[in-house]
Order: C-alpha cells, then structure tokens, then sequence
C-alpha cells in the first residue's frame, strides 16, 4: 500500500492570531478534516461525495 501526502488547506478564515479554524485535504474520493490548531490531533475522514453535499449545504445551494 502506498501513502500519499496530504495537502492541507486552511480556511480563509483562519488567521493565525487565535481565529484559526479547520484544514482540508482532498483526495479523488477523500476528504480529510483536522482542527487547525490541533494539527497532531484527530483527524476526520469522509468520502468525497458528502463532503460536496455538505458544502452545497452551508453555501445554502441546496
């Protein structure tokens, strides 16, 4: 099994002086989430699809 490197992305919300919020990295059928100021910490993963959904979602698209 190989391993590929995550690139993460932080939320342009997140301004480094104690406003930081989440990351992301995706993958053709992953997403993965992890606290930005936890970036040892847990990390979340779902599939693709619902992470479209889910923005669909909060953008109010849906």
């Amino acid at each position: 099994m190989t391993m590929t490197r995550l690139e993460w992305r932080k939320s342009t919300y997140s301004d480094g002086e104690g406003a930081e919020c989440v990351e992301v990295a995706a993958t053709p059928q992953t997403v993965h989430i992890r606290d930005s100021k936890r970036i040892p910490g847990p990390q979340l993963a779902v599939p693709a699809t619902a992470w479209a959904e889910f923005i669909a979602y909060a953008a109010g698209s849906v």
